[in-house]
């Protein structure tokens, strides 16, 4: 018996989607036959962004900032205009610039806290809110990161505050299980977007190498032996996303290529 998605029809919201993963993500729900809204700060980013991927089917985009609480207001209600409702909930962010921890001021910590914990937290529940005068149940997925569990150099604000979107996928994976929505998260490890490019370049400055032996060497420590694609992520995205997972729950999937060392 074949293996469906189940997300014919669907109504996705992905955030953050007008580039790298969250854009991979979004390509991947339409081409699986979902209804989808994409997410980015930047209008002109976001419009070329529904250009390109209304080619698939239907997408509408809301310019919304993540760390402004109305801003998330509006990014529910829009997409539940636009769709009808809510059944699956991907929360994708761009990441803190790079940096030692002794680098990072307050205002830094305060902006990874925002992004990274408050917000995703916040537009969980406005997104369980929706999921649940629908009464269909629902799907979120939350993109962290492999740092979450063996810290990356240079990226301390990110390694610290993306710590806690575990603490949220737990929570409601048991809060919101018993009322039909499944809550996971994603562990990304090196993915070639623009990040990449940031970290190699960060790293490369520190060491004094070029930005090439840096992703060279990245390489080499994965078992894999390359980087991987936001097309390979977005698989995984739309396993978590989607009826392929209708048994899971509370788990965090590391998508890394074997990069991590660490038991559990």
């Amino acid at each position: 018996m074949p293996i469906g998605s189940g997300l014919q029809g669907a109504r996705v919201l992905v955030t953050a989607s007008s580039q790298g993963i969250g854009y991979g993500a979004a390509e991947a729900f339409l081409g699986e036959g979902a209804r989808v809204v994409v997410n980015s700060s930047n209008a002109g980013r976001l419009e070329a962004a529904v250009k390109r991927l209304a080619r698939l089917g239907e997408v509408h985009g809301v310019v919304a900032d993540l760390t402004r609480p109305a801003d998330l207001d509006r990014l529910l209600t829009e997409t539940v205009t636009h769709l009808g409702g809510v059944d699956t909930l991907v929360y994708v962010t761009g990441s803190p610039h790079p940096g030692l921890f002794m680098e990072q001021g307050f205002e830094d910590w305060e902006r990874a806290a925002s992004l990274l914990v408050v917000s995703p937290a916040y537009l969980a529940r406005r997104s369980a809110e929706a999921m649940l005068r629908g009464s269909t149940g629902g799907r979120m997925v939350f993109l962290t990161s492999v740092a979450i569990r063996e810290p990356i150099p240079n990226l301390a604000t990110s390694s610290v505050c993306r710590i806690a979107v575990t603490g949220l996928v737990k929570t409601l994976s048991r809060e919101l299980g018993p009322k039909g929505i499944r809550v996971n998260g994603v562990l990304p490890g090196y993915i070639r977007t623009a990040r990449i490019d940031e970290v190699a370049e960060d790293t490369a400055r520190r060491r004094g190498i070029t930005p090439d032996e840096v992703v060279r060497g990245i390489e080499r420590d994965i078992p894999l032996g390359r980087i991987g694609s936001p097309e390979e992520l977005a698989r995984a995205i739309i396993f978590l996303g989607s009826d392929l997972s209708s048994y899971v729950t509370g788990a965090m999937l590391p998508v890394d290529g074997g990069l991590l060392r660490s038991v559990g």
